[in-house]
């Protein structure tokens, strides 16, 4: 063989062995990408849509690659079975009662399985066990919420339009506040009203609280009602007279009102003088005729007097009135003076 022939089989050879070594690397690098030479423990989900998720797809846990998607089969009615292989590494923090859901890697990237929650008091996972899953959103109703959402906001957004433009034309109320100056004034007539009135308000809660304070004084009147048993105990008293006062007084008006029942009844003398005009009449004619039979007799005694057969009868009757007004006079100049003692 010449030495050409020798060159070329070398240089054949040494390509032929870079392509294995680069073919044995590649395939170290998949595997170790794919977790096919860890240990890991089979994890099973089952979900009613798997929203796109592939075979091969990351499992995160905490943000950390634990695993890979083994399979994915058709489970039962109409749901799908998720076989995950998980690192035994990370066995000891999945809990039985963790939940498996799928996400992305970003709106419209790969999907992924996380699972998360689970409690320290729940076992560590097995391998072969099920966790719960949680079904994933359904990427066509959300889109459909999202469609009614955008013609709502423009539906929202045309009657904005509308507002804003009766608005600056000055229909309504607030477009006549916003247009009409007299109404502007007089909303700030109002606002200023309404400020004074506050003002005020706040104003009589001062006073208040000042009067209230003189209230709670030592010196006060209530403070003393409220704290000094004595006055209390006066106070009381005075009420208690004025309640007898006050029956009393509801007493004597009853017997008030008996009385002047009993004068407006006719069948009593009191009734009658007050009420009936007929004896009225004929109680003055009596009084009248008393009267002038009073003068007759006076007349009548005056002439008595002048007569001779009385005259002497008058004149002894007239030395002993005399004779006893003497006595009388005697018997109290007898008597001790006693003023001036005392």
């Amino acid at each position: 063989m010449s030495s050409a022939d020798n060159k070329r089989t070398i240089i054949v050879g040494i390509f032929v062995f870079l392509a294995i070594v680069i073919l044995v690397a590649g395939i170290f690098t998949l595997a170790g990408q794919q977790k096919r030479l860890i240990s890991t423990i089979s994890v099973i989900a089952i979900f009613d849509d798997v929203a796109g998720l592939k075979k091969g797809n990351n499992v995160w846990f905490s943000g950390v690659k634990i695993g890979t998607i083994k399979s994915i089969d058709l489970y039962g009615d109409a749901q799908v079975k998720v076989t995950m292989n998980i690192e035994e590494s990370a066995q000891q923090y999945i809990r039985e009662n963790s939940v498996a859901r799928i996400s992305s890697e970003s709106f419209i990237g790969n999907k992924n399985i996380v699972i998360e929650g689970g409690t320290q008091s729940a076992a560590a996972i097995e391998d072969g066990d099920v966790i719960t899953a949680i079904n994933p959103l359904n990427t066509d109703d959300l889109m459909e919420t999202l469609q009614k959402n955008n013609k709502n906001l423009v539906a929202i957004t045309d009657d904005f339009k509308v507002l804003t433009s009766r608005l600056v034309e000055g229909e309504g109320t607030i477009g006549a506040i916003l247009t009409d100056t007299v109404m502007a004034d007089n909303f700030r007539t109002m606002v200023a009203n309404l400020q004074q009135t506050s003002r005020r308000t706040v104003a009589a809660s001062n006073e208040l609280s000042r009067f209230t304070s003189k209230l709670n004084s030592p010196n006060g009147l209530a403070n003393n009602i409220a704290t000094d048993t004595v006055v209390y105990s006066r106070l009381r008293s005075s009420m208690a007279e004025l309640n007898e006062a006050t029956k009393a007084a509801a007493s004597m008006m009853e017997t008030l009102e008996t009385t002047s029942k009993r004068l407006n009844n006719q069948n009593n003398a009191a009734g009658v003088l007050l009420s009936d005009e007929q004896f009225a009449r004929q109680l003055q004619r009596t009084m009248q005729n008393l009267e002038t039979s009073s003068q007759k007799f006076d007349q009548n005694m005056e002439a008595l007097q002048s007569n001779i057969l009385f005259r002497g009868f008058f004149r002894k009757q007239a030395k002993e009135q005399e004779k006893q007004q003497e006595q009388l006079k005697e018997l109290l100049e007898s008597q001790p003076d006693t003023t001036n003692r005392q």
